[in-house]
């Protein structure tokens, strides 16, 4: 059973020490003072593409730009289910075909839910 999974027990702890490593070595390269700390007032000042802002800098975005992002997002999940299925489409024969209908039921019962609340549309 070791030789199994010890694979992926060795990418555990890989991945597991490389966050650590990315997480502490930042800090240890600070209290060792590699790394410069010298704040200023300029230094904090906030600024957007190298000008200084005019205005408020706290800007509310529209939740519609965050809602399209995830779309895309849901409709990349979807083409990531389908694609495997697609390949597979003469082995797996009417019961695949039932349970991609079923899926792609649930995803047209959530794109209408969408549509229906008035979420899609651009204002």
């Amino acid at each position: 059973m070791l030789e199994t999974y010890g694979f992926v027990g060795l990418f555990i702890i890989v991945t597991l020490g490389f966050a650590a490593i990315m997480i502490l070595l930042p800090v240890a390269l600070r209290f060792l003072k590699v790394v410069p700390h010298h704040p200023t007032s300029v230094k904090n000042a906030t600024f957007e593409c190298g000008m200084e802002t005019i205005g408020k800098t706290w800007v509310q975005f529209n939740f519609r730009y965050y809602f399209y992002a995830l779309l895309f997002v849901a409709l990349d999940v979807l083409v990531v289910f389908i694609y495997p299925w697609a390949t597979q489409i003469r082995q797996l024969g009417y019961s695949g075909l039932f349970v991609i209908a079923a899926f792609m039921g649930i995803v047209l019962v959530g794109y209408l839910y969408a549509w229906k609340k008035g979420a899609l549309e651009w204002n």
